[in-house]
């Protein structure tokens, strides 16, 4: 039988864990209590059986007043038993401090509990008017538009579809008809409509055209602002945003057409699906508040149980249990009650009254664990290490390594290989870290904002990494067997080319097949990094960038691949065209800055989103200094003179410590300086201290990898390409064991905020009123 201990560990929000009663130290009172009434037994002397076999009594409401009493009890006792007496009252003593001691912890842990659920309750409720609100007003923005369809319908002659219908019951359908009327006309009526009908529901405007026109003022397009009657006062909510209030009512105004109408429905969709995601989380919250609730009531009563069986004072622990009982966080039903609306909301709003399909949104299935992939995992682990083997001897055999002549196997498909391998040891140490932050219970689903019934699996990365290097290994016993054989190299040659095909064809199969989710999750974000910054930076998209500042050898072999394909098929000298022209090196050039280029963009994106912060271009000055670098480097590659070589240290030197600071202090969130544990953080994931301390050496020691490139050492060409592997693999191993300490400080710094549920972005958006 599991103790509750581990239990309410294991079951407890990580994210609220400081506001859950502390088990485990009221244990430990408990054992102190019992270990005080163990030592209480008489000493075999006479006189002090009756002292011995002295029950004491006990008072919830005044401890003192009872240990004031066995004083006095003990004070009265005859003379000759002094040395008893003494030894009797200090162990009363003892016992009465630790039971007081217990029940004040008791009453701080309980008053803890109360006033973190009062917090979050509110947070709910007032989470849940404003929804309500957000929702209203859209389903009012809908039936305008559906009149107005209505009306257009009627008063056409001949209908087309450019309009918009809607429906109260199922606000997601919509169907188009539309006919010809007086565009400017229209755009003012549907302006009316709107703020005529949202007036009539208690919303009044600031700064409208209706108020502007009495006061004399000229109207501004788009700075509409709808204040709605809130718990919170002065604050007003903007109309979904000021792009989407200018296209629903403005838009015809402006540009005197009616062809606004195919965006109206895209913007109406998009604040529809907002709206719905917010619903989602709230009844997430609500859920993650009730689990809070019955587990913080089921510690209470676990621990009083324990307390009144090792004092004996079985009706003072019912009293307290009464107490906690009583208590708002069980007592409360409104939680209960909003969680009921929710699904009665969601369920006519969003499911076309359909309860089925409302709780696939709310309560989603979490997929059950497959003993197929261990076993697949497995299994390409074995066809890995025996194919590897076999590869081994047969290079071995073939001499390849050692060839000299034109273009030989080291020079064009080597690197072909090589990069699948980087790519397969990136996803192998990924999937390492997901096997780390669910042991440490960090919750990397939510950081990202993964949907945890599609996003991967610690094992899953393991299946796709041991699947994909069998079938490359696999690809170059072939590559070697066909070219032993005497097949003509345009053939044998093909083979790392139609492996990549393969590859890149699978990761962009529409189908759903092979981790679909995480596919299309992927090449999203490689979409948001490439077109930096022009879309909205999230925590997935910069902790994706970073990792492909550690991939800059993969990308450079990913390049050179797909010119030695495309330069000639094999026939015009493709390895010269790609290696030594002046274009080429150009392009090299560029794509090793391309990775800090994007992570720059993204921290200038992030400066302006979030307000000006100096540390985004703080942390953009980082990845300049390190394309500053690169290019230095670069340049001494290319002209060997002292003065480059010295350009070159220094400011790798500079870039070096910069990184390694940004590292400690900003992304692992060391060496504060008031921490409890010296060159640490106050919170620590990780029992063993010694971890973080070699951890902090091994980042240091692999950030000097780029001492390698100023040192020219003079090695052969298969040596020389098996250093730039190890580099390029000790650097992929340095971001792998980077991102666990990452994700932990990104995790603690949830837990401080109690930020459990994501905050889902409104189409309604709140400003101060005075703004």
């Amino acid at each position: 039988m599991v103790k509750f201990s581990r239990e309410l560990e294991a079951q407890l929000i990580p994210e609220w864990k400081d506001a859950f009663v502390n088990y485990r130290q009221l244990k430990k009172y408990v054992k102190k209590i019992k270990l005080s009434l163990l030592r209480s037994s008489p000493p075999p002397s006479e006189g002090g059986a009756a002292a011995a076999h002295h029950r004491y009594g006990f008072s919830l409401l005044d401890p003192l007043r009872a240990l004031g009493a066995r004083f006095s009890a003990l004070r009265d006792q005859p003379l000759e038993a002094d040395e008893e007496n003494l030894y009797e009252i200090e162990l009363v003593r003892s016992r009465d401090d630790e039971v007081k001691e217990f029940l004040e912890k008791l009453d701080e842990e309980l008053d803890k509990v109360e006033n973190f659920y009062r917090t979050k309750e509110n947070e709910f409720c007032e989470r849940g008017e404003i929804l309500e609100k957000q929702l209203q007003i859209l389903v009012d923005l809908k039936q305008i538009l559906h009149e107005r369809r209505r009306r257009r319908r009627r008063s056409s002659s001949s209908p087309s579809p450019t309009s918009i219908a809607g429906s109260l019951n199922s606000p997601s359908s919509f169907s188009e008809s539309a006919g010809e009327t007086d565009p400017s006309l229209e755009g003012s009526l549907v302006a009316d409509e709107v703020i005529a009908a949202l007036e009539r529901n208690g919303v009044s405007f600031i700064g409208s055209a209706r108020t502007k026109a009495k006061k004399g003022e000229k109207p501004r397009a788009g700075a509409m602002r709808i204040d709605i009657p809130a718990t919170t006062p002065g604050r007003t909510i903007l109309a979904v945003t000021s792009i989407i209030w200018e296209d629903l009512v403005n838009g015809a105004r402006r540009d005197g057409s009616g062809g606004g109408d195919h965006i109206n429905r895209k913007k109406i969709q998009c604040a529809e699906k907002m709206i719905r995601g917010a619903f989602v989380e709230l009844y997430r919250g609500l859920g993650l508040l009730k689990t809070y609730s019955s587990l913080n009531m089921t510690a209470f009563g676990k621990i009083l149980k324990k307390f009144g069986k090792v004092s004996n004072q079985q009706e003072a622990s019912e009293r307290f249990l009464k107490k906690v009982k009583g208590s708002h966080f069980v007592s409360s039903d409104k939680v209960v009650k909003l969680a009921d609306e929710v699904e009665s909301i969601f369920t006519k709003q969003f499911a076309s009254n359909d309860r089925k399909k409302t709780m696939k949104f709310l309560r989603p299935q979490q997929p059950k664990d497959s003993h197929m992939i261990t076993f697949l995992v497995g299994l390409f682990t074995g066809s890995f290490v025996t194919l590897f083997s076999v590869y081994a001897i047969l290079a071995h055999l073939s001499g390849i390594f050692s060839s000299t002549t034109e273009a030989g196997y080291v020079e064009t498909v080597y690197p072909v290989f090589s990069m699948f391998a980087l790519l397969s040891l990136h996803i192998f140490l990924y999937g390492c870290n997901l096997f780390l932050w669910r042991g440490t219970r960090i919750n990397h689903n939510f950081i990202f904002e993964f949907n945890p019934r599609t996003a991967l699996k610690h094992r899953d990365a393991f299946l796709i990494c041991t699947s994909f290097m069998t079938a490359v290994v696999g690809a170059m016993v072939i590559h070697l067997l066909l070219r032993s054989a005497g097949v003509p190299s345009r053939h044998v040659e093909s083979i790392p080319g139609v492996l990549l095909l393969l590859f890149t064809g699978l990761l962009i199969c529409p189908f759903n097949i092979f981790y679909r989710p995480t596919r299309s999750s992927f090449l999203r974000v490689i979409r948001n990094i490439i077109f930096s910054p022009f879309y909205r930076v999230l925590m997935v998209d910069f902790f994706m960038a970073d990792q492909l500042t550690s991939q800059i050898p993969l990308l450079r072999h990913m390049e050179f691949t797909a010119c030695y394909f495309m330069a000639g098929g094999f026939r015009t000298r493709p390895y010269e065209t790609c290696t030594r022209s002046q274009q080429y090196k150009l392009l090299a050039y560029v794509i090793s800055f391309l990775p800090y280029y994007w992570r720059a963009m993204q921290c200038a994106r992030r400066y302006i989103e979030e307000g000006y912060d100096a540390n985004q271009l703080a942390n953009a000055g980082k990845y300049v200094s390190a394309m500053l670098a690169a290019a230095a480097r670069w340049k001494y590659a290319v002209e060997p003179t002292p003065l480059w070589l010295a350009v070159a240290i220094i400011s790798s030197t500079a870039a070096t410590f910069y990184q390694l600071y940004w590292d400690f202090v900003k992304d692992w969130g060391f060496f504060d300086p008031n921490s409890k544990n010296p060159w640490l953080r106050d919170e620590l994931i990780l029992k063993n201290k010694r971890i973080y301390y070699a951890s902090i050496a091994l980042n240091f020691v692999l950030r000097l990898a780029w001492i390698e490139s100023v040192m020219r050492l003079k090695l052969g060409l298969v040596e020389n390409r098996l250093v730039e592997f190890l580099l390029a693999s000790l650097e992929i191993i340095r971001r792998g064991h980077w991102n666990f300490y990452r994700l932990e400080n990104e995790h603690l710094n949830n837990v401080g905020k109690f930020r459990a549920v994501k905050a889902v972005p409104l189409p309604f958006r709140e400003l101060d009123s005075d703004g």
